[in-house]
C-alpha cells in the first residue's frame, strides 16, 4: 500500500492505493497445507492437552490446528517448498517467536508484493535470469516469463504480516557491507584510494565496521516500488515533507 497516496479529510488513511507491484491474493486450498503439517509432526490438541513440553501453536487461516515441537525446521521446509512451487507462492508463513505461534494464510484478499530472495548475503537472481526474461525463453528453449521467477526461487511474494518477520535491504549494494565485515580487521580501516571516487550525492550509508551486522533475507526490486503510481512520479520525494507528497499524489 502506498504510504503517500491517501485523500485529505474524512477518508484519510481509510482510502488506500496499491503500491506499484502489489497484487491481491486470489487464495488457494488449505487442505494440502494441513495434510503436509500432519505428515511433518503436527500434534493434535487432545494429545498435547496435559504435556509440559514447550511447543508452538500452529494456525491455518486463523484456525488453531495443533502444536509443533520443532517450528524452525518446519518453517525452513515450508519456505523451501514454496520457492520450488510445491506450495502455492501466495501462501504466507508467519512465525511469532514471542507468542510461540506459527500462522499460515492461504485466504484471498491479502495484499502481496514481490521481493528478491537473498541467500548467504547474495542475490539468488543471476544474469542468466535477466537474459532469459529478455529472450522470453531459457537456453533450452523453454518459456520463461515473470511467473517463472517465483517458480525458480528468485523472487517471493510477501504479504504485510510476513514482511514484519524478514530483513529487507533497499538495494543490492547494501549486501556488500555484511559481506565485507567478515574479511578481518583491515575491513574497518579507511581506504584513502577511494577518496577520489567520493560522491556527495550518494545515499548515506553507515560506516563499515561501525554498523550493526544485518542478516538480510530479501532485497527490494527497486526502492520506488513501495510507492503508488502518483507518488512514484514525484521527483525527489525524499526531499519533501511527507504532507507535500500526499498533496501532490491527491492532485494526480
Amino acid at each position: 500500500v502506498c504510504p503517500a497516496e491517501t485523500p485529505e479529510g474524512q477518508a484519510c488513511g481509510l482510502v488506500k492505493n496499491l503500491a506499484l507491484m502489489a497484487t491481491i491474493s486470489v487464495g488457494s486450498l488449505s487442505g494440502p497445507i494441513i495434510d503436509f503439517l500432519e505428515e511433518w509432526g503436527l500434534e493434535s490438541l487432545e494429545e498435547n492437552a496435559h504435556s509440559s513440553t514447550i511447543t508452538t501453536k500452529v494456525f491455518v487461516n486463523g484456525v488453531w490446528m495443533g502444536v509443533h515441537r520443532d517450528p524452525t525446521n518446519l518453517i525452513e521446509t515450508l519456505k523451501k517448498l514454496r520457492r520450488k512451487d510445491d506450495v502455492h507462492p501466495e501462501v504466507s508463513i508467519v512465525r511469532d517467536i514471542r507468542e510461540r505461534e506459527l500462522r499460515l494464510y492461504t485466504d484471498p484478499g491479502r495484499v502481496c508484493r514481490p521481493l528478491f530472495i537473498v541467500e548467504a548475503q547474495q542475490l539468488v537472481l543471476q544474469k542468466k535470469h535477466v537474459r532469459w526474461l529478455n529472450q522470453g525463453s531459457t537456453d533450452d528453449g523453454e518459456e520463461f516469463k515473470w511467473q517463472h521467477l517465483a517458480k525458480s526461487g528468485v523472487i517471493e511474494m510477501l504479504d504485510a504480516e510476513e514482511e514484519e518477520t524478514v530483513m529487507i535491504c533497499m538495494t543490492p549494494e547494501d549486501l556488500e557491507t555484511p559481506r565485507l565485515q567478515g574479511r578481518g580487521p583491515q575491513s574497518g580501516q579507511k581506504n584513502d584510494a577511494n577518496d577520489a571516487d567520493f560522491d556527495p550525492a550518494a545515499r548515506l550509508k553507515p560506516t563499515l565496521g561501525k554498523s550493526a551486522p544485518h542478516e538480510w533475507t530479501h532485497c527490494e526490486i527497486h526502492p520506488s516500488m513501495i510507492l503508488g503510481i502518483c507518488a512514484s512520479i514525484i521527483p525527489f520525494p525524499d526531499h519533501n515533507q511527507s504532507p507535500r507528497n500526499t498533496y501532490q499524489s491527491a492532485m494526480g
